[in-house]
């Protein structure tokens, strides 16, 4: 099925009152930060268009599924690096190199899954940046883009 659908319905049946987010991103206007659309799951979370911001603190899985298409990759080596950031601050980050000679073809598409598990206070901002917000994959399948956040605990 979905991933996205089925990643979604577990989130809405999950069995404890916890705070969760689950919400798209998409391509930014001038910006390297990720816009969230409004399709999704805000619960205990306030979801603004570019942050989650937390409303209770505690231990916090914060997940980022992303997909990539080079349209043009020609042999040209390109540094991917996507930035979980809390406050505005590099949490996490993950870099990856695509087009490289070895494994380019005409188009390429890919897809880069940054998991972390943190603790959060009230009112913690967690964003997502991405170097190259161009490549992200919106139009063509699979093209499934999402920042989850989950409470995983109230203690540290």
């Amino acid at each position: 099925g979905n991933t996205s659908e089925d990643y979604l319905r577990i989130l809405q049946n999950f069995p404890t009152k916890t705070a969760a987010a689950y919400m798209r991103v998409s391509n930014p206007v001038n910006s390297s930060k990720l816009s969230l659309t409004e399709k999704g799951i805000c619960e205990d979370i306030q979801c603004q268009s570019e942050e989650l911001v937390i409303q209770k603190q505690g231990l916090y899985l914060i997940y980022c599924h992303l997909n990539f298409h080079f349209p043009n990759c020609s042999n040209n080596p390109t540094d991917l690096k996507i930035e979980l950031l809390v406050n505005g601050k590099v949490n996490r980050q993950t870099l990856s190199t695509c087009c490289a000679s070895e494994t380019c073809q005409e188009k390429t598409f890919t897809t880069l899954f940054q998991l972390h598990l943190t603790y959060l206070n009230v009112k913690d901002r967690i964003s997502v940046t991405l170097n190259h917000p161009k490549f992200l994959n919106e139009i063509s399948l699979p093209n499934e883009n999402v920042l989850g956040v989950l409470r995983y605990s109230d203690e540290m």
